[in-house]
């Protein structure tokens, strides 16, 4: 007669935990937590270190959304960026994954997800209303939408475009490289790079 495994109630908080992260199913999550615990020295504690870290240090920046532990953030405030240029992308992920492939030089502004009906997802919930205010700067000359060439992605770059169309900006979008479905995150540099290098009027 099968039987569920059982353990001790901290042990079971973790595996839940463990559990609701991207990619880890329960099963993935009992592996991951038992390699933990027989690697405590060399993994368990200095994970729980730099979880503590972040959650007290890092936050979103003010003016673009990336992740960071200065307000605003590096990218906001290097003084190499392209500050003609800002990069509109859904998440954090698609920033690090356009930095990663080292093709692009401007500034970004995440929205933090995109419109979507079904999910009862709308203009006020995303983080548009300031990429407006920041695309009308004089400094500004073209907004990139990089949104995922998602059925949500293609909606929500024609809204921002809308909002866009009586400013003195050019709004571009990425063009070959991504394939219609595709997400930012799961590309390759040289295909992100092709695809930043094409991008054409929107």
């Amino acid at each position: 007669m099968y039987r569920k495994a059982s353990y001790g109630s901290e042990l079971d908080q973790l595996i839940q935990l463990l559990s609701k992260l991207p990619g880890l199913g329960p099963r993935s999550a009992r592996r991951a937590a038992l390699q933990l615990i027989k690697r405590k020295d060399s993994i368990m504690r200095p994970l729980s270190t730099a979880l503590a870290e972040v959650a007290e240090h890092v936050n979103p920046c003010s003016t673009c959304g990336n992740l960071d532990t200065s307000d605003p953030c590096q990218i906001c405030e290097g003084d190499r960026r392209d500050r003609t240029t800002i990069c509109v992308v859904e998440d954090v992920a698609d920033l690090w994954a356009l930095e990663r492939s080292g093709t692009y030089r401007g500034l970004y502004h995440v929205i933090g997800g995109t419109l979507s009906a079904l999910d009862g997802v709308g203009p006020d919930d995303l983080n548009i209303s300031p990429l407006i205010e920041r695309a009308r700067e004089d400094l500004v000359t073209e907004v990139i939408i990089a949104t995922n060439a998602t059925v949500d992605g293609q909606t929500t770059a024609h809204y921002i475009t809308d909002r866009l169309k009586d400013s003195s900006v050019t709004v571009t979008r990425l063009a070959h490289g991504v394939p219609v479905g595709g997400e930012l995150d799961y590309l390759d540099d040289g295909t992100l790079t092709a695809a930043m290098s094409s991008r054409r009027p929107f």
